[in-house]
């Protein structure tokens, strides 16, 4: 039997690098709320999907008040962030039940596509935990700061051999009953994403081809590209 499926979106941050007024996820892309675009690509995917969204306390309200005046219709469950990404996800998966399927996803990546949503979901059905990767394709270099003001030096005899080299990506998907044990741990300053919690709690993990445009949205070059691909789309282009 198929387990029920809930996604956790996290959109907590403050934005900062994006030095816009509102936090990334608010800001506009093809005419709404990056964050309305997120959401959406999940109800497109998996139709009666549960959704929770991790916010800024003080920006609860703001959300509550957009999607009203934007007659945006998605039963959410909201909550609030804590003080590190391991608390909100920890906060947010108070929510889920065992026994489902949770994907966690990073508010700021909404294009993802329906496709790739169901695929994850599907092969999370029968292993503890799927998390999507792209190979690395520029040359990889160890540095250090060479001591003149902007530029670097590389380490001698440190190489890296960029063929076994991958960069992770959301929606990571899990079954709750793992990564909610997971999340029981201590926070430590190593968890870097939920894939990093899960390992560390023993569990083995399986990881599948993402998508190259599935980027984060986190800077203003960022959001440019984001614009352009979304642009592309509407003009016929497919990904």
């Amino acid at each position: 039997m198929e387990r029920k499926r809930y996604v956790v979106i996290m959109a907590a941050g403050s934005g900062s690098r994006m030095g816009a007024q509102l936090p990334k996820q608010f800001l506009e892309l093809d005419g709404k709320a990056i964050l309305q675009k997120t959401m959406e690509v999940f109800l497109e995917a998996c139709p009666g999907i549960s959704v929770i969204c991790v916010l800024p306390d003080e920006f609860i309200q703001y959300w509550k008040d957009y999607c009203l005046e934007h007659n945006f219709i998605c039963p959410q469950i909201l909550v609030k962030g804590g003080i590190t990404r391991f608390h909100s996800v920890r906060n947010a998966l108070e929510r889920v039940p065992e026994g489902a399927l949770v994907a966690v996803h990073d508010g700021v990546r909404p294009l993802v596509t329906p496709g790739k949503i169901r695929e994850l979901f599907g092969l999370a059905e029968n292993c503890p935990g799927v998390i999507p990767v792209v190979p690395c394709v520029d040359t990889m270099k160890v540095l250090q700061a060479s001591g003149h003001d902007g530029l670097w030096e590389e380490i001698p005899g440190r190489t890296v051999d960029r063929s076994i080299l991958f960069g992770a990506q959301t929606p990571q998907i899990f079954q709750s009953e793992i990564i909610k044990a997971a999340y029981g741990m201590a926070y430590d300053t190593s968890f870097t994403d939920d894939a990093s919690v899960v390992s560390r709690y023993g569990k083995s993990l399986s990881y599948a081809m993402g998508e190259r445009l599935n980027i984060k949205i986190t800077t203003p070059e960022d959001l440019i590209l984001a614009r352009a691909v979304t642009a592309a789309l509407g003009e016929g282009y497919s990904l």
